[in-house]
């Protein structure tokens, strides 16, 4: 037999003895009829006595062929033979035999390299299911131990069908062995307890300890569309359907069972209630045979009128059973051609409508005619409900989602404090529900240590004011030589005294540019200039043309000349994106050696705050030590960033600088986040002197000097305590090792700021290297030598 060299607690013996009793019994009947079949059936079985007794060699049943299928004929009747799917078999075997005339059919059409196989059979599944046998009919114990088991079975077009196997043991019996053991209520449970326990079974039930005698007969029924639908369910449940590269492969499979059509497709698109027009679902292998390709597309334009009815306003289901001939019959509307050209035959559209509000289409499209129609469309009407469902929920994941990515880049809360969040929504949720006031309270941290650190890109004002200047004057120039033009043409006095004031503009940001004069200029031209060329554009195409040419140098976001300011936004937005990947990469790791808060935000570089202590760790006891390695990390990084720099700036429309500052604060403070402002900010009087000094650090010069404390090729470590120098001298030393610095270090002192007073900072020259992997290092006057060649 076929799995016999599977372990099991029973020995498997074909028998028909129970059966052949049952005979017996028959035999002696009042009714002539049954005990003449009886007997009958008795005789023809005499002479082979191994039938009674029971064998485990398959070939018996084929030498024995006939007389079997007299023995099993009430059991399998002839009559009924055509329309069951039947056979007798060993329990949880994959042989059979005595198939019925269907079941001998379904199987012929699988192909003749097909055979049964029961689907998700596990041996040590097998062996516990042997023993849960055993308790139940030997030892009397009252166990539920059914579960369904299934054949997949393809027909000849490939289609998968799905049967369920009902099985009948009436015919069997269980018979202890010399190795079988008696079971005390002790040894049952404690197998009840351990249902897993593989080897406890196997010792208090021994391998072969039990004979299981007699036959089965499994009847089977074809749950194809049940097992579809479930199927489809299963899918539709399953989270993360948009990124799963398997999930519409397996839904079109299921389709093609559920429809038992072996070639058709199904594709899904989203309905816009605002636009009126279809829009794709953006996923792996998502599809959409309306909009075939397209990013979107009016109702009007995909639907024929008396569909768009149909879809959009009776959410109901609209087949097409001959897309050709509809098209035909179209009136030179004609929609469906994006179908035709797609070789698509016949097709259904069902409306995933929810409340009244239809939220989308789901295509069922085939490539012959007919194949889909108005009758099979209503096959729909048992798993429309699990997709309505599925796109409802997707669709609140898809603004949870939302939700969460605007969180995440305007206004988040970092993971490291998300716990304190949800502990607080927890409380107001329940304020609610027990109908008391409810309100989001204050979150505070105290006892947090803070560090700050930011590269800034030095003279930034400037290069944004040259920047605009140079842009200015192009503009006004150009302006000029139209003016210039038309005065030649057309000796009008307006004409001058425009080219006047022009030049006035110019002369006025020719060494300079004043805070005002951007706007005064911009409100010069648009109240003055553009009138004038619009006027021009009419009544002399030859002007008009050099106007043209002006425009098109016009940027339409800011409606000025935009060049050079382009160029130094690019500039900026390229620093600062490659420093805040470096940033938020190397965060990632920090996060891991113990959770801190941290934000990081661009300006005209990039900044980041973080605090750490014990209040802000949900689990986990603070050590300084969390803060000392903490500190380490960001110089490291901060170095970091500055090599990033180092490389990107040859590739900078405008080749900025770079400075770097730290600020190392000895002293805990208490953050409290600020509900009106969405963010987290130091909370009382005396922490404030941490903001004050971090506002007006960058701005800060040596004492006794006009030299500003941030250099380019260098970070400044500022502090005001003797043990943070010794602190910072140490890492620096270390880092030098790693060739992060040169030997220039020197310390300063810093001029007193507004309120403050006492600060110092180390000042240590950063090493530049040439590429990821060289060894090579070089200062920031090598750089600059290099830029220059």
């Amino acid at each position: 037999m076929e799995c016999e060299n599977k372990i099991r607690p029973l020995k498997y013996l074909i028998s028909f003895d129970v059966l052949l009793r049952e005979y017996e019994r028959l035999s002696t009947s009042n009714d002539e009829i049954i005990a003449a079949k009886a007997k009958k059936i008795l005789d023809a079985q005499k002479p082979y006595p191994e039938l009674r007794d029971g064998f485990v060699d398959s070939e018996l049943l084929e030498k024995h062929k006939d007389i079997i299928s007299l023995i099993l004929q009430d059991s399998f009747s002839p009559i009924l033979g055509e329309n069951e799917i039947k056979v007798a078999s060993i329990p949880y075997f994959d042989f059979f035999f005595n198939p019925s005339k269907r079941f001998q059919g379904i199987v012929k059409e699988a192909g003749p390299m097909y055979k049964p196989k029961i689907r998700n059979q596990e041996i040590e599944v097998d062996y516990i299911m042997g023993c849960v046998i055993i308790l139940k009919f030997h030892y009397g114990v009252e166990l539920d131990f059914s579960r369904p088991y299934f054949y997949d079975i393809p027909d000849d077009k490939g289609v998968m069908h799905h049967y369920r196997i009902m099985y009948n043991a009436d015919f069997m019996e269980i018979l202890p062995t010399e190795h079988s053991r008696e079971l005390s209520q002790e040894d049952i449970d404690e197998l009840m307890e351990s249902p897993d326990n593989l080897s406890l079974w196997k010792d208090k039930i021994p391998p072969e300890s039990f004979v299981a005698k007699g036959f089965i007969i499994a009847n089977m029924f074809d749950v194809t569309s049940e097992h579809s639908i479930s199927e489809i369910k299963s899918s539709l449940i399953a989270s993360d359907k948009r990124s799963s590269e398997k999930f519409m492969g397996n839904l079109q499979e299921t389709f093609r069972s559920f429809f038992r059509l072996p070639d058709i497709k199904v594709g899904l698109v989203v309905y816009n209630a605002k636009k009126d027009q279809f829009e794709p679902v953006y996923g792996k292998d998502m599809t959409s045979f309306i909009l075939n390709g397209t990013d979107s597309k009016s109702c009007k334009d995909a639907l024929c009128q008396y569909s768009y009815k149909k879809l959009i306003e009776e959410n109901s289901y609209f087949a097409i059973s001959d897309v050709e001939k509809y098209n035909r019959k179209s009136n030179g509307h004609d929609p469906y051609h994006v179908l035709e050209n797609q070789k698509i035959k016949s097709a259904i559209l069902a409306p995933i409508a929810f409340e009244g509000e239809l939220l989308g289409v789901l295509e069922v499209v085939s490539g012959h005619k007919n194949e889909l129609n108005g009758v099979n469309a209503r096959k729909l009407d048992d798993v429309m409900p699990y997709i309505v469902s599925a796109v409802v929920r997707s669709k609140v994941e898809e603004e949870n989602l939302i939700d969460a990515i605007i969180q995440n880049e305007c206004t988040s809360v970092h993971s490291s404090v998300y716990w304190r969040f949800q502990e607080e929504a927890k409380y107001f949720i329940k304020d609610q529900l027990e109908n008391r006031s409810s309100s989001f309270k204050e979150i505070v941290f105290k006892d947090v240590y803070p560090l700050y650190g930011q590269i800034d890109i030095k003279d930034s004002s400037k290069a944004r004011n040259k920047a605009i200047q140079r842009d200015l004057m192009i503009q006004l120039s150009q302006i000029n030589q139209v003016l210039e033009e038309a005065f030649a043409k057309n000796k009008l006095p307006i004409y001058e005294e425009l080219i006047f004031r022009v030049n006035n503009h110019l002369d006025s940001i020719k060494e300079m540019l004043y805070s005002n004069s951007e706007q005064a200029i911009f409100d010069f031209v648009q109240e003055e200039i553009d009138p004038v060329f619009t006027h021009l554009k009419k009544t002399d195409d030859e002007i008009a043309k050099h106007i043209e040419a002006y425009e098109a140098k016009i940027d339409m976001g800011t409606g000025s000349y935009y060049d050079h300011r382009k160029n130094y936004d690019e500039s900026v937005t390229m620093i600062n994106k490659k420093l805040v990947t470096i940033l938020d990469k190397r965060q990632e790791n920090a996060q891991s050696m113990f959770p801190h808060y941290f934000e990081r935000y661009k300006t005209d570089g990039v900044e980041h705050n973080m605090y750490i202590g014990e209040s802000i760790s949900e689990n986990g006891s603070f050590n300084a030590l969390y803060l000392n390695n903490l500190r380490l990390w960001q110089l490291q990084v901060m170095c970091e960033m500055e090599n990033v720099h180092y490389k990107l700036k040859p590739e900078l429309p405008v080749p900025l600088d770079a400075t770097s500052l730290i600020l190392v604060y000895s002293s805990s403070l208490s953050i409290r986040f600020r509900m009106d402002e969405k963010k987290f900010d130091v909370d009382g009087t005396y922490n404030a002197r941490y903001e004050v000094i971090k506002k007006r650090i960058d701005k800060a010069y040596i004492k006794g000097t006009n030299e500003r404390l941030t250099q380019t090729g260098k970070i400044a470590i500022v502090y005001s305590q003797k043990k943070d120098e010794l602190e910072y001298l140490r890492y620096i030393k270390f880092l030098r090792a790693k060739k992060y610095f040169t030997d220039r270090v020197e310390i300063v002192e810093l001029e007193g700021l507004q309120g403050v007073s006492g600060l110092k900072a180390i000042r240590a020259e950063i090493l530049y290297k040439t590429d990821q992997e060289s060894q090579e290092s070089y200062t920031y006057e090598d750089l600059m030598a290099t830029l220059k060649e």
